[in-house]
């Protein structure tokens, strides 16, 4: 290999599909907050001044499902008048006798990748890295700059030389701004207000390109310029794309199902893998059928960055953690209404979550 670019994106929480992660994610914890056995998939969908709110729900929890999602909107900083639009049933009973029998089982089939590489202090590929640092970046300027407004989108490209991260070849930002400000005061707020304080300097060069808002004028934006849906930024949510995604969304969903927790677990064990030194890039999938608690499948790939084999890794992986799905609920504590947080730039690499803690590895 020698020269490669490689380009994530990321999106602020004013992206329709992100208010609707929002508001799945807030529906979520409320119900665990109420019931942390509440079995939930909530999900949203909003055009205009439409919010739909759709889904199954299996919780004690008493949800004013509309004021909820309101009050989500509200919290991202669109003051626009919204309608909710409730369907909202109660899970299958099929489902519900797979997953809650003697041993708690897997919400639904499915595959999940987890991934970890030392590329970054975040222990993430460094395009999708450096694109949630500006979308957060820019969500940050954008509620004290009244000349901002929520809509956002971020996108970094990296040039690699034989595999090693060399520098940072393009840097898109475009984001919802007021009638009055003139592009090149727009340039020149995000170079000095969003990109500078939070790449590197090292990394950026005269040939470094920046594109500020190259479509022009963003007056109009969220869901009056586009329609959203939860789950739609799953990409955005996982690893820019640099390593494979599983089946299934992340926003919406309770613990049991492993769409969500699986993969929060897949990252946590690569992380580790990395953490202690066992290997410099690493990828983990899973596999599971529903109602069964434990996986179908269990695969490491380690790149050949590793002293082990990865049959020796999967040995080491398989006595270090447990796949069954109870278990992976006790270790991360996921029956608490932390979910929220996860929904804006990026489930992973961030210090705050529970699957990016440190576990020393024995081996």
């Amino acid at each position: 290999m020698t020269k490669m670019y490689f380009t994530s994106e990321s999106v602020t929480s004013g992206h329709p599909d992100k208010v609707c992660d929002y508001i799945a994610d807030s529906i979520l914890d409320e119900a665990l907050r109420q019931d942390p056995d509440s079995h939930m998939a909530v999900e949203a969908t909003i055009k205009d001044d439409l919010v739909l709110i759709y889904g199954e729900a299996g919780t004690r929890a008493e949800l004013d499902y509309g004021k909820i999602a309101l009050q989500a909107i509200r919290e991202i900083g669109y003051t626009e008048e919204y309608h909710p639009m409730i369907k909202v049933n109660r899970q299958s009973p099929e489902i519900n006798s797979a997953v809650a029998g003697d041993e708690l089982g897997a919400g639904d089939q499915g595959i999940m990748f987890g991934f970890a590489s030392n590329e970054t202090e975040s222990l993430m590929p460094a395009a999708i890295h450096y694109a949630h640092l500006l979308a957060a970046r820019l969500e940050e300027v954008r509620r004290r700059d009244e000349r901002l407004r929520p809509d956002g989108k971020t996108q970094v490209t990296c040039e690699y030389d034989d595999g090693k991260l060399k520098r940072i070849d393009t840097i898109v930002v475009s984001t919802q701004h007021a009638a009055g400000i003139e592009q090149e005061e727009l340039r020149k707020l995000i170079i000095d207000e969003v990109i500078r304080p939070v790449i590197p300097s090292g990394l950026i060069d005269d040939e470094t390109e920046y594109l500020i808002n190259p479509s022009g004028s963003f007056i109009v934006g969220g869901s009056w310029g586009d329609s959203g849906t939860t789950g739609r930024k799953i990409v955005v949510d996982s690893y820019g794309g640099y390593a494979p995604i599983g089946g299934g969304c992340f926003s919406s969903k309770d613990p049991t199902k492993v769409d969500r927790s699986a993969a929060y677990y897949a990252r946590y064990v690569c992380r580790n893998l990395i953490a202690n030194g066992l290997a410099e890039k690493c990828q983990l999938q899973l596999s599971y059928a529903i109602g069964r608690p434990e996986p179908t499948s269990v695969n490491v790939q380690a790149f050949g960055t590793s002293r082990f084999t990865d049959d020796e890794l999967e040995d080491i992986v398989e006595s270090n953690f447990s796949f069954k799905v109870s278990d992976i609920i006790s270790e991360l504590d996921l029956k608490r209404p932390i979910y929220r947080q996860t929904t804006n730039y990026g489930h992973f690499g961030r210090k705050d979550l529970p699957w990016e803690q440190f576990k020393k590895i024995v081996y």
